[in-house]
C-alpha cells in the first residue's frame, strides 16, 4: 500500500485503498468534472465526499491539499517518477488526468492546443458567469432589489451560450468529432442552468444545438455515473 501519511488530508478522510487515485470531492459542476474523467479514462479511484460547509472545505486537512477551499481535489499515489502528487483546481486534474491516461487530450500538438482553449473558456467565463448568475437568480442575490447585477449576469450567460451554439453548429463535441476533457468541462455547467431554475431567463430552447449536445453528453454511461459520485451514502 502507498504511504500517503504526508498527506494531512488523509487524516479526515482516510483511504480505504491508498494505491488508487483518491479524490475529494461534491457533485457540484466543478466537482463531477473530475469524477466523470475518472469514470471515463477508467482511472482506478476513490472518493471521498467533502461538502461545501466551512467545517469541510475549511478544515485545516482540506487546506493542507487546496489552500483555496474549493473542491475537487485528489491525491495520486503513482504521480509523475513514482511520487505521490497533489493537485487542485478542476482543469488542472482534467489535464493531468487526460496526460496520465492518454485520453481527451488530443491526438496532435494542434488538436489538443483547441481543446485547452475550450477548457479554458469554460474555467474563464463560462463557469464564474454562469455561477454568479446563479447567486443572483436563485441564491441570496435575488433578493436584492436592484435587479441590474442579476441583469447583467443573465446578458453575460445569453452571450457564452450563444458562443458555444455557434461552434457547435455541424459538430459532435466542443473540439470537433472526438469527445475531450472540454466537454467534461462544459457540459455540467451548462446543466446548471436547469438546477438555477434559470433556463427561460436565459432563452435555453433557443439554443438547439446546445440541448442536442447537452442530451448526448448525459447519454454517455459514464456521465451518468459520474455526475453522482460522491454519494450521499
Amino acid at each position: 500500500m502507498a504511504d500517503l501519511s504526508a498527506f494531512p488530508i488523509t487524516n479526515k478522510w482516510p483511504p480505504r485503498n491508498s494505491d488508487v487515485i483518491q479524490l475529494y470531492s461534491f457533485p457540484t459542476p466543478n466537482g463531477v468534472k473530475a469524477s466523470i474523467m475518472l469514470e471515463e479514462t477508467g482511472l482506478p479511484y476513490e472518493p471521498h465526499r467533502v461538502t461545501l460547509s466551512d467545517e469541510d472545505v475549511k478544515s485545516p486537512e482540506f487546506l493542507s491539499l487546496n489552500p483555496n477551499n474549493k473542491i475537487p481535489a485528489i491525491i495520486d499515489p503513482d504521480g509523475p517518477n513514482g511520487a505521490p502528487l497533489g493537485l487542485f483546481e478542476s482543469g488542472a486534474i482534467l489535464i493531468y488526468l487526460a496526460e496520465k491516461s492518454g485520453k481527451f487530450l488530443g491526438s496532435d500538438p494542434a488538436e489538443r492546443a483547441h481543446i485547452i482553449q475550450w477548457l479554458m473558456f469554460q474555467m474563464g467565463g463560462l463557469g464564474p458567469m454562469l455561477g454568479q448568475l446563479g447567486f443572483f437568480y436563485k441564491f441570496a442575490g435575488s433578493e436584492w432589489d436592484d435587479k441590474r447585477p442579476q441583469q447583467r449576469y443573465i446578458d453575460e450567460a445569453k452571450r457564452l451560450l450563444g458562443v458555444l451554439n455557434l461552434e457547435l453548429a455541424g459538430k459532435t463535441w466542443i473540439a470537433g468529432s472526438h469527445f475531450s476533457i472540454a466537454d467534461i468541462a462544459i457540459a455540467p455547467w451548462l446543466g446548471a442552468l436547469d438546477f438555477y431554475g434559470a433556463k427561460d431567463a436565459v432563452n435555453w430552447s433557443d439554443h438547439t444545438n446546445l440541448v442536442d449536445y447537452v442530451e448526448r453528453f448525459n447519454d454517455r454511461p459514464a456521465v451518468q455515473k459520474g455526475r453522482k459520485i460522491p454519494s450521499d451514502e
